[in-house]
């Protein structure tokens, strides 16, 4: 009898190792996914032509691997001739002579995609990272610039120890007026807890190399360095990259055609089942079992099963059921829940110096007395995400726990309170708002306290499970970025086909040093 593969989650990880297995394998993937949608976090939401990407996926990576695997099913758009919208040129930004090119007219491509993000602060705009430039100078006065120089220097010759804390991680590298200013108000919407009380190894997985002096170093060589970046630019840090790759209709496109290569493979994905229960037995799941939204109960026997459901449901879900103590620190596990508010305007009170609209792909808000923590213009993602090119469509994001007040806000008042807000800081008028809709997403942030502190010991129960691998960010209860998640996936796949049983080498994905620092040319992810 062939042999199965139970994939709980249709998102990047969960697709990434069904595909994986259908090319390297006669294993037959099974995928249940418990939404309607494709893609997880990076799904394509759609609405009313518009569309919306969830959290904002650049595409790029330092593993080459995941970056081939993008290009063989969306290829680099020739010359997105589409044109000038794009602000593409292809003399300054030459192709590795590698990259597979779509052929014209094909809709299946990447595009490339300058990157710009900023803060917005004190209702001015600064660079992200901050490059020290003469207008930042300006933005914040000399005094303040001295402040920061000198808390700089100060952490540099006392830096803290241990650094256990958020907080620590980012004066250290950052001093504690630059962490003050731009970073401890925004990260604390995030979370919802002052980053005193966050662990530092948040920082050490999202921010990595990230440090002032790096951000100096990188924007000094930006002024000397001629054109012709590699776009792959697998010298850079992830915080610094100055392009990526996106799909032409958001990060959907691709996840919604690895299904279709999947189904066309002989795998299978079954949407609307919530996985309810593992069987186990003799140190192994041997079943699945899935509700769906009829109520009626599914039984799958699996060779092997790839979770990607938040690790706190998958331990309800064992049967027999885990020891007391584990199930406690699962259920002690705690997640951040996020909001997009969609808005359609006609324009954005602010624009570029040169009178365009702003470029940004998306703006960090700094300021203190308004909810929302970071904006979306889909726009720049790419131009084919709006449906009338004439009209600004926005994303406002804003982060919370499911059941607070924000959560339960009908989606009207939440539309409302979007606009307002933008009003407040100076962004948009409130008259220009034409249309809008409301995305909420449990269990999008997997957090860096709570008993995370003990998670050791439920990987310790886990992983004698042989035939179980915890992939993706919520499978593994780390905050992963999409291209993580699907190393993570590919590394369960090479056990499976390779017979191997340890299970570090998927743990260690995004952990290792040369991943977190610029990796020495020629050395692979």
């Amino acid at each position: 009898m062939p042999q199965t593969a139970l994939i709980i989650g249709a998102g990047p990880a969960g697709l990434t190792a069904a595909l994986e297995l259908c090319r390297q394998s006669q294993v037959r993937p099974v995928v249940l996914e418990a939404s309607h949608e494709i893609g997880g976090l990076s799904r394509t939401v759609r609405y009313q032509g518009n569309r919306m990407d969830i959290g904002g996926h650049r595409f790029f990576s330092k593993s080459e691997r995941v970056m081939q695997w993008w290009l063989d099913l969306l290829p680099l758009a020739e010359a997105p001739g589409e044109g000038a919208a794009l602000h593409y040129h292809r003399q300054t930004t030459p192709l590795a002579a590698a990259a597979p090119v779509a052929e014209s007219g094909s809709d299946r491509v990447m595009l490339l995609r300058p990157r710009k993000s900023r803060i917005y602060y004190d209702r001015k705009f600064f660079d992200y990272p901050l490059a020290f430039t003469p207008q930042l100078v300006w933005n914040l006065g000399l005094g303040r610039t001295a402040k920061i120089a000198a808390s700089y220097q100060m952490a540099k010759l006392f830096p803290r120890r241990p650094e256990s804390t958020l907080e620590d991680f980012f004066i250290n590298r950052f001093g504690r007026q630059l962490y003050s200013t731009f970073f401890r108000d925004y990260t604390e919407k995030v979370w919802g807890l002052p980053c005193d009380q966050i662990s530092a190894e948040w920082g050490a997985q999202r921010i990595k190399g990230l440090s002032l002096a790096r951000a100096i170093r990188h924007f000094m060589g930006k002024i000397f360095r001629g054109p012709g970046m590699d776009y792959r630019q697998s010298q850079t840090e992830t915080s610094l990259i100055e392009q990526f790759l996106y799909p032409k209709y958001g990060p959907g496109q691709l996840w919604e055609y690895a299904a279709e290569l999947i189904r066309a493979a002989g795998g299978d994905i079954i949407l609307g089942q919530q996985v309810t229960g593992l069987r186990c037995e003799g140190g192994q799941v041997r079943a699945v079992e899935s509700r769906d939204e009829s109520g009626l109960t599914h039984h799958y026997a699996a060779d092997y099963v790839i979770s990607t459901m938040p690790v706190q449901d998958l331990l309800r879900a064992l049967r027999p059921a885990p020891p007391a103590e584990i199930l406690n620190l699962g259920a002690g596990l705690v997640y951040r829940d996020f909001i997009t508010i969609g808005l359609l305007a006609r324009q954005l009170k602010q624009t570029e110096a040169d009178g365009r609209p702003l470029q940004d792909n998306w703006i960090y808000i700094q300021e203190p007395e308004v909810k929302i923590g970071r904006l979306q213009i889909f726009n720049n993602w790419s131009p084919y995400m709006v449906a009338d090119p004439a009209t600004t469509w926005l994303g406002l994001e804003y982060f919370c726990n499911a059941g607070d007040p924000l959560w339960q806000m009908p989606d009207a008042d939440l539309r409302r309170l979007g606009a307002r807000e933008l009003a407040q800081i100076g962004l948009l008028d409130e008259a220009m708002v034409l249309d809008g809709c409301v995305v909420r997403v449990p269990k999008t942030y997997p957090a860096y306290f709570g008993t995370y502190q003990h998670f050791a010991q439920i990987r310790q129960w886990l992983d004698p499970l042989q035939n179980l691998y915890l992939t993706g960010r919520n499978g593994m209860h780390r905050y992963n970025n999409q291209d993580h998640s699907m190393l993570t996936a590919m590394a369960a796949v090479d056990n499976i086909v390779s017979g191997q049983t340890g299970k570090d080498h998927i743990w260690a994905t995004n952990t290792e040093p040369e991943y977190h620092e610029v990796k020495s040319r020629g050395q692979s992810a």
